[in-house]
């Protein structure tokens, strides 16, 4: 017969026509078999349960903002050779005090007492020569002190230091002659040091590792000027040698805190491995990056820790004293010896235990660092001693006590890059989600996609005459005028007025086709006579046919 659906359909309407790629989910609508959908629901809901906490797992995870350390060798055709700051390890030359000297800086220098008197006892240690010549200074009868004492802090460290000109006896930087003129003076902690190989803007390179490719210096430390101890202070040493540190060009020396102790009466020889290390900022770690043109220090560019110390002990010290250290750069006039004594010593001792609180220094993005290894050997032998003591007018004595060889270079010419890595990115999120989505639930961002696009269809053809029911049941389907040939009613079918199913039959689905019959989306087409069922129609419906 001609079967023509009477619109409108319903919303709630299920089209047996129109399917997903998720074909899972015609199985979970109520049908007959009630356990069968409940053990798919049960299914779908731990499959959805275990998907959501996968996934906030994974979201927490790339929230908490992992990293990675990556660890390579890399060669390099050459290298920057590193700056090398050396002082030595006696502030002062005793031999070179002037009155005016021991009267402003005597009770810093741990030789004078307050009232500016020798300490007693202090020329009972001492040669008769340095005795008599020490009591002469100190006899302030017709001196006339000096106007502002603390002019002479600086001048005292610049001509009482020992000079680069007296301690060098020998250099070679890859086995060429170097000489004083290669070192920068700089003043630290130690009083006035050396810097060889400063400028950042034309730094040496080396181009082959191994000992008498890097510097090789012979210093002579000159104890015979060291200031006689008799009293401890924060400037006392009970070191003979040298202080070494080496480091970038682009970061000031921290060397009292950072450097090594070379001893007189050896060689030490110093292998060197470049180490550059990248860090990440916020939120993945807690480095400062440089800003560019940023100058934490005069002739310093960027950002470095040991800049970043000195200038927060600078502003420490103005603050309390109104005045800074001769080490510390800056435009402010310099301390004086007795305000070094009763204030600028004392701020940086109160700084030290509490100095991650008052002064955060973090880590730079981009940092250089030297890693050592230091061995040595006694110098002089018996054969070089005497040799030595002609070629430098010395006995072999203060050959033994003075004398000491340095050699830097390094071991090889590679450097270790050491990259802290995002471990998590939202690039990972997304695949672990989908992989999670697909052995959980089978779908994918097209599955999803594809179900939002099926949904939109239903709720747009709800008022539709193309659906071919109604809330209460497929019940639009008439009989044409008249039995056509070959009609046969199927067995258990309504045979009165609206169709083959009864009118009022709830829910959207057709009843249970007969044994041998099946219902199929029907449209009006013609069909050969012997089919045995014309479905005739405008639209979409429902239909029954006998398989051939």
């Amino acid at each position: 017969r001609d079967l023509a659906p009477e619109p409108p359909a319903a919303a709630g309407c299920v089209r047996a026509g129109t399917r997903t790629p998720w074909d899972r989910c015609p199985r979970w609508a109520p049908g007959p078999s009630r356990p069968r959908c409940l053990l798919w629901g049960l299914a779908f809901l731990l499959s959805l349960s275990l998907l959501g906490t996968w996934s906030s797992n994974r979201v927490r995870y790339l929230l908490s903002c992992p990293v990675h350390s990556r660890v390579r060798m890399a060669w390099a055709a050459r290298l920057r050779f590193p700056a090398v700051t050396l002082c030595n390890n006696n502030p002062v030359r005793f031999l070179q005090l002037t009155k005016p000297d021991l009267y402003s800086a005597g009770q810093w220098l741990g030789l004078a007492a307050e009232n500016r008197s020798l300490l007693p006892g202090l020329l009972e240690g001492l040669p008769d020569a340095q005795r008599h010549w020490l009591s002469r200074l100190a006899n302030y009868s017709r001196f006339l002190p000096p106007r502002r004492s603390e002019r002479t802090m600086h001048s005292l460290f610049h001509r009482l230091g020992h000079q680069i000109e007296d301690m060098l006896l020998a250099c070679r930087f890859r086995g060429e002659p170097c000489g004083p003129q290669h070192f920068t003076p700089v003043y630290t902690r130690y009083g006035k040091c050396y810097t060889f190989n400063a400028d950042p803007r034309s730094p040496r390179v080396t181009r082959q590792g191994g000992m008498g490719n890097g510097l090789e210096l012979m210093l002579d430390i000159q104890q015979e000027e060291y200031l006689p101890i008799w009293r401890e202070t924060n400037e006392t040493s009970f070191e003979a040698g040298i202080r070494v540190q080496i480091h970038s060009q682009d970061e000031p020396p921290y060397i009292h805190q950072l450097g090594f102790g070379v001893s007189p009466g050896f060689q030490t020889f110093v292998s060197c491995q470049e180490q550059r290390l990248t860090y990440l900022p916020q939120p993945w770690g807690n480095c400062r990056a440089s800003v560019p043109g940023e100058q934490i220090l005069p002739g310093y560019e960027g950002y470095s820790i040991a800049a970043c110390r000195l200038q927060c002990e600078k502003e420490a010290v103005v603050s309390s004293c109104q005045c800074r250290m001769a080490p510390m750069p800056g435009n402010e006039s310099i301390c004086s010896p007795n305000v070094y004594i009763e204030c600028a010593d004392r701020t940086l001792g109160r700084c030290r235990p509490d100095s991650q609180e008052r002064c955060s220094c973090p880590t730079p993005c981009n940092l250089t660092r030297y890693g050592k290894e230091i061995s040595m050997v006694r110098i002089p032998n018996k054969g070089s001693a005497r040799y030595l003591a002609r070629k430098y007018h010395r006995n072999e004595t203060y050959i033994r006590e003075n004398f000491l060889v340095l050699d830097i270079f390094f071991e090889a010419l590679n450097y270790e890059a050491i990259e802290q890595k995002k471990a998590y990115e939202l690039a990972g999120l997304l695949g672990d989600i989908g992989g999670q989505m697909g052995l959980f639930i089978g779908a994918s961002i097209l599955t999803i996609l594809e179900i939002l696009d099926y949904i939109y269809e239903v709720s747009g053809s709800a008022g539709s005459s193309q659906a071919g029911c109604t809330p209460r049941g497929p019940v639009g389907l008439r009989t044409t005028p008249g039995p056509l040939p070959g009609w046969v009613h199927p067995p258990g079918t309504h045979r009165a007025g609206h169709g083959p199913w009864p009118p009022r039959q709830a829910g959207c689905r057709p009843p249970r086709a007969p044994s041998g019959w099946a219902w199929q989306v029907v449209q009006r087409v013609p069909l050969p006579r012997h089919a045995g069922f014309y479905p005739v129609s405008d639209h979409r419906g429902f239909g029954l046919e006998r398989p051939s």
